[in-house]
């Protein structure tokens, strides 16, 4: 099962989405938009930041050792 991006209604009826992968967790969730139109545009936004996105990696390493 591929990554699918859901577009749901939140409890004020506003819209968002979250980001599932293929097995079905959820691995990021969107602000709330007004309009379905605007959801889709911040779908849409994700999709091209993320595909050009790098790793800035802020933690300490000694932490992880």
């Amino acid at each position: 099962m591929a990554a699918k991006f859901e577009i749901y209604n939140d409890a004020k009826g506003e819209f968002r989405f979250r980001l599932k992968a293929g097995n079905g967790e959820v691995v990021a969730t969107g602000e709330s938009y007004k309009t379905k139109s605007g959801v889709i545009n911040g779908v849409d936004a994700v999709k091209r930041a993320a595909a050009e996105a790098e790793i800035d990696d802020k933690t300490d390493e000694k932490a992880n050792a």
